[in-house]
């Protein structure tokens, strides 16, 4: 039997899982205690305080856990694991004070310099994304991923707004990271992966809606939010470096393609009406949804789904060899009538609503 397929590679992902449901119980009680809680109010849809430590489960599981399991080598993950105890810090003193974004945005990118001059990291290796050759961007590739890990951790945390789908979204593309590596024989970071999908699955339990859960009891937190970000960004990068790594770098692109193109969108929008683009609101693509009356836990999976085609796209594409130039054009057509439709949040609300009506009908 292979190494990967050994029973401790199933076994190790369980624990993580039954640690951070079993963990929830009694850490939701004692936020709830010292009023550590998600206030409802203002453009928020919850009606009863939720306590906002998911993400602080996932990760101390992850973090802890991952290196007495031996699936996480400290001595090579030792920058991402100070910079998630940053951002679970500065994001958990947001959660409580709602710092500013003045005071968050140089936390993102001191947390961004530190990866990519310490994390061993670097976006070097863009593809043949043009047709013109293979790209190598040298001497840029370090600005370039302290922007791909700043947008990031802003995407992800700005997409959380919705139960179950920031979780739901981030464990479909890390998924897709493993099946990468599994293919490639990168066997130990497949199981890195296979850990964090199954933390981030024992928060959904309480987080995402079904039929015997009507209302998430356990929110994210930014700390979560900004910290599921920060780990999408760190495989990414690690996982498109090179042409000999697992992912090329426009699969990548359409796998973390969701939450990129709606903070563009909404950058954009805000900009253009001038606006504070780091003002929140309801423009984001979950809201269109909401607006159109589709539930929330339907709303929740159709994203999900649309994220897990996407990925299907990019990866199976260049899978199949379909010119990673044909994958680019369509990767940007795609961002720009996302932008374009974006700028009139109605012109999705009624789209959506359009299709739900079909979708009716045809049943």
């Amino acid at each position: 039997m292979p190494e990967f397929l050994n029973m401790s590679v199933f076994l190790m992902p369980m624990i993580g899982f039954l640690l951070v449901v079993l963990l929830v119980m009694p850490f939701r009680k004692l936020a709830r205690k010292l009023g550590i809680v998600d206030v409802p109010g203002g453009r928020k849809q919850h009606n009863v305080a939720v306590p906002p430590i998911g993400g602080l489960i996932i990760f101390t599981v992850f973090m802890v856990f991952g290196v007495l399991s031996g699936i996480v080598n400290l001595q090579a993950y030792w920058p991402l694991y100070i910079s998630l105890i940053v951002l679970l810090v500065s994001g958990a003193m947001d959660d409580q004070f709602s710092l500013h974004a003045k005071i968050k945005f140089p936390i993102h990118i001191f947390v961004a310099v530190f990866i990519a001059f310490l994390g061993n990291v670097q976006a070097a290796y863009l593809g043949d994304l043009f047709g013109f050759g293979v790209v190598w961007t040298g001497f840029m590739s370090y600005p370039l991923t302290i922007i791909a890990v700043v947008l990031l951790i802003n995407a992800v945390n700005l997409m959380d707004g919705m139960d179950g789908l920031a979780g739901g979204v981030t464990a479909v593309m890390f998924l897709w990271f493993m099946v990468a590596c599994i293919v490639s024989g990168w066997f130990e970071i497949a199981q890195v992966l296979g850990l964090l999908v199954a933390c981030i699955s024992g928060f959904l339990v309480f987080n995402m809606r079904n039929p015997w859960r009507r209302k998430a009891s356990l929110f994210l937190g930014d700390a979560g939010s900004m910290s599921l970000g920060l780990m999408l960004a760190w495989f990414s990068v690690l996982l498109a470096r090179g042409p000999t790594t697992p992912v090329e770098p426009i699969a990548v692109a359409w796998i973390i393609g969701f939450p990129v193109f709606d903070t563009c969108a909404q950058f954009y929008r805000r900009v253009r009406a001038g606006v504070d683009p780091f003002m929140p609101d309801r423009g984001h693509f979950h809201h269109h949804f909401i607006d159109a009356g589709v539930p929330v836990r339907r709303a929740s999976v159709v994203i999900i789904l649309i994220v897990a085609v996407m990925g299907g796209i990019g990866y199976g594409g260049v899978a199949m060899g379909v010119p990673p130039v044909v994958l680019t054009v369509l990767w940007c057509v795609l961002l720009l009538v996302h932008i374009a439709v974006s700028q009139n949040p109605a012109r999705y609300v009624r789209l959506i609503k359009n299709l739900m009506v079909r979708a009716e009908k045809s049943n």
